[in-house]
């Protein structure tokens, strides 16, 4: 597949790909078709995806994919949306530069993605753009055209990596405009976040385990990371358990505290405040944790790249000091910290900001794994 490591999907081009999604959904493919049933061993779904119904997965965390290959000149999928605030890409052909951006709309519906295909084999990608604030995705099946053959998959990606954040890691605001808002579902794709873009320069496949507003020692809302990392469902804080055996990462990034510098020290939210060496305290215990389940992951404990890391926040200072206990105290070595500098840029970070921090993760992987 080609790279999106320098191309911008552009707004203007993902809200007519919508629109058109959106007419094609009424249109309907026009001839009885093949069916392919959501548990066909040919489809390669990629995340933490629940399959306690074989024949009904569902979707909820950001970046969660399905991919595979066919013959046909059409194909549709049928989702079944818990809200109708989902949105998700679809990518034809390992052409990456721009998605057909689908926008489900609430219950059970067929899109029709992909028509007039030229004979021969084909390829797609369906990647959730938006995250388990939006709601859960069931998938309910995919349609061919008729004579149309679902093929074997594609090869995964050898290398793993996987991604606790919030809404940076998330990709909430990405494809805003720069001096508009950034609080849209529609311009929320995790597939040009920082985490997305890094996994695909290294070759990795990544899980993305994050979620907007959300810290480490308190969050816009009544939960926190030490309460939801382990979760199978994105959606809110629920009893779900992810089996953490049955899907290993060989790196782990840890991108949190922005929302704890927002809520401790701008609004004064958790009392008594927390000291440093408590601030310090609870990154440290969160890492042990993530240690305890991955014993030969790398680890890097990043921070970035919005005001959490100006030039006087002590927020990264609290980073390092946690991994220089890890390292003395737990006998930590495959760890590291990078921070992303804050560009004086107010709202979440556009394209072009999760595109250059990318580019130094990556960097940095490649030099500390030797990928």
């Amino acid at each position: 597949m080609k790279s999106t490591q320098s191309t911008t999907v552009s707004p203007l081009r993902a809200g007519a790909l919508a629109l058109l999604a959106a007419g094609l959904l009424h249109a309907g493919p026009a001839l009885a078709g093949t069916a392919v049933a959501p548990s066909d061993k040919r489809l390669q779904y990629t995340g933490r995806i629940d399959f306690s119904r074989p024949s009904a997965p569902v979707l909820s965390w950001p970046g969660s994919a399905i991919a595979g290959n066919f013959t046909g000149s059409s194909l549709s999928v049928t989702l079944d949306d818990q809200n109708g605030k989902n949105y998700f890409n679809v990518f034809l052909d390992g052409d990456l530069t721009y998605p057909f951006v689908l926008e489900a709309f609430k219950g059970e519906k067929t899109y029709l993605v992909a028509q007039h295909l030229a004979p021969g084999r084909h390829s797609f990608l369906i990647t959730k753009r938006t995250e388990g604030e939006e709601g859960a995705t069931t998938v309910r099946g995919f349609e061919l055209a008729d004579g149309g053959q679902l093929l074997a998959p594609p090869p995964r990606p050898a290398r793993r990596i996987e991604f606790f954040g919030d809404s940076i890691t998330s990709g909430m605001g990405d494809e805003g405009a720069d001096n508009g808002r950034d609080d849209r579902q529609k311009d929320k794709n995790n597939f040009m976040s920082y985490a997305s873009i890094a996994a695909r320069q290294l070759g990795a496949e990544a899980h993305v385990t994050s979620q907007s507003g959300i810290g480490l020692m308190i969050s816009w809302f009544p939960f926190t990371m030490p309460d939801f990392y382990d979760q199978l469902s994105a959606v809110g804080d629920n009893d779900s358990k992810w089996d953490f055996s049955s899907w290993t990462p060989d790196v782990v990034v840890v991108n949190l505290f922005q929302n704890d510098a927002w809520l401790v020290d701008r609004e004064h939210r958790l009392k008594p405040e927390p000291t440093p060496a408590q601030r310090i305290e609870a990154y440290r215990t969160f890492v042990a944790r993530i240690r305890q389940l991955y014993p030969k992951a790398y680890i890097v404990c990043a921070l970035g790249s919005m005001d959490a890391t100006k030039a006087d926040s002590p927020w990264p200072g609290y980073v390092t000091a946690a991994v220089e206990r890890l390292r003395k105290e737990d006998g930590e070595k495959r760890i590291d910290t990078l921070f992303f500098d804050f560009t004086g840029y107010g709202q979440h970070p556009r394209i072009k900001q999760h595109q250059a921090n990318a580019a130094r993760l990556s960097a940095f992987i490649k030099g500390k794994m030797g990928w």
